[in-house]
């Protein structure tokens, strides 16, 4: 079971989870583990304050230190030992690591993750100095709160968790998951407004069929993402086949 623990000031945001398609599914299955702790729980007064204003002036409230490190401290003795070390602590926040597949795996292979929710102006530093492990971002944005990053953070984790996701085939094949992007996709019906599905995907050649799904997916990613083509683990055809398409072995 994958376990994700997220403290926030608004623990009713992660509600729709439980109830949510795949990931409600998870959760109701025993697949994966979804806590929410208010952080004002762990605030030392009787107001469950949780921000304050910054040293030295300036626009916004900053999340005070004390409830957050009880938070966290009180979520890892909660986790057995030998797992502790082990498990994330992260932080959302723009000014983190953009969030990629390398991180999604990494978090996917802990014994679960911790999440901490950004808020307001931001956090005191000291929590970033003395208690988080990786701080993650999901884009060149700012949001009004880090929940729906970790929201989105849950939800790439837990699609490779086992039987979340109906195949794991289907995770495996999926675009930057593969290291490519995607082949296109087609359904019924083989002919829609006057654009049929290419022949070779209703010939039956398995082969023919996984030799064009292969190319469209180079041709793709060259086009669209050419710098994935740095990490991607091409075989000599596929250099080959991208040299014929332009490609000079190197994306900026």
């Amino acid at each position: 079971m994958m376990r994700f623990t997220v403290l926030t000031l608004f623990p009713d945001a992660f509600r729709f989870i439980e109830e949510y398609s795949v990931l409600g599914r998870a959760v109701r299955s025993g697949l994966i583990a979804l806590e929410t702790v208010d952080i004002r729980d762990y605030a030392t007064d009787r107001h469950g304050t949780a921000d304050d204003y910054q040293f030295g002036g300036g626009p916004g409230m900053v999340m005070k230190p004390e409830p957050v490190f009880a938070a966290v401290e009180a979520t890892l003795a909660n986790i057995p030992a030998e797992d502790r070390s082990a498990t994330p602590v992260a932080l959302t926040s723009p000014q983190g690591d953009i969030l990629n597949q390398g991180t999604v795996n990494e978090f996917a292979r802990a014994p679960g993750v911790i999440l901490i929710c950004g808020h307001y102006a931001g956090v005191d530093e000291r929590i970033r100095e003395g208690l988080i492990t990786h701080e993650v971002s999901i884009g060149d944005y700012v949001l009004t709160g880090g929940e729906l990053a970790a929201m989105v953070i849950i939800d790439a984790v837990s699609r490779f968790v086992p039987e979340v996701v109906g195949s794991a085939e289907n995770v495996e094949h999926d675009s930057i998951t593969s290291g490519l992007l995607q082949h296109p996709l087609y359904t019924r019906p083989a002919d829609f407004r006057g654009t049929a599905v290419p022949e070779v995907l209703r010939s039956g050649n398995h082969a023919d069929i996984e030799r064009w799904r292969r190319r469209e997916s180079l041709e793709r990613t060259l086009r669209l993402r050419p710098d994935l083509l740095n990490t991607a683990p091409l075989t000599n055809s596929d250099r080959v086949f991208l040299a014929s398409l332009g490609w000079s072995g190197t994306s900026d």
